[in-house]
């Protein structure tokens, strides 16, 4: 199966081990040096309709991604980590 970046927008980031459901993938971070994908981001939940800003963003290691579906993305969450809430 060959996949776009931009058509991991639509696919789902669920937790293999307990069935979490983490969201969809919002960004990915890249090395340019190596041409390779280092992790997948995954957006925070709006807080209060967005007007209290975002939770923290989700960020999974290359490594920790186990499985692509058509419509999913099935990984390891223990390797999960976040990163600061977004004022967007």
């Amino acid at each position: 199966m060959i996949c776009r970046i931009v058509d991991l927008q639509y696919k789902e980031v669920i937790d293999i081990a307990d069935g979490t459901r983490y969201g969809f993938v919002g960004d990915v971070e890249l090395d340019p040096e190596r041409g390779s994908i280092q992790s997948i981001v995954v957006r925070g939940h709006p807080r209060l309709l967005g007007l209290l800003g975002r939770e923290a963003d989700a960020v999974f290691p290359w490594s920790a991604v186990k499985r692509f579906g058509t419509d999913i993305i099935l990984v390891d969450g223990a390797a999960v980590s976040s990163r600061g809430r977004r004022n967007r």
